[in-house]
């Protein structure tokens, strides 16, 4: 499974900013698929997932802001980034777990997969 990121760039405060992650190959029974955070100097952190069913998740501090969605006939998902602040400035990384749990979610560790990162700036 190899998964692409786009859609980083600069933005202001308070701006948005829509991230999209396309897998392929061996994409068949994928079940979760996930956004994780890693800025300078820190680990890499959970920012939202989405089950196939469409159940979301999401870190505490992009409740209500970020909007995470799928499209399993395309194998995309996005990160919709709205009142962005200068503390979200980081890499953004999508992740693939096929044999994740809900309980685990949240742990870097429970993604088989990961696209190669897309940078966010976010200019106060």
């Amino acid at each position: 499974v190899q998964l692409q990121a786009s859609g980083g760039g600069l933005a202001q405060a308070g701006g948005s900013l829509r991230l999209s992650c396309v897998a392929s190959g061996r994409t068949f029974n994928m079940n979760y698929m996930a956004w994780f955070s890693e800025a300078p100097g820190k680990e890499r952190e959970f920012v939202a997932a989405i089950k196939r069913s469409g159940t979301t998740y999401y870190a505490d501090s992009v409740k209500g802001r970020f909007t995470i969605s799928r499209d399993n006939g395309k194998n995309t998902v996005w990160l919709q980034m709205n009142s962005l602040k200068p503390g979200d400035t980081a890499v953004y990384y999508c992740a693939a777990g096929f044999g994740t749990i809900q309980s685990a979610l949240r742990y870097a560790r429970s993604y088989e997969y990961w696209g190669q990162g897309t940078l966010v700036t976010v200019s106060s």
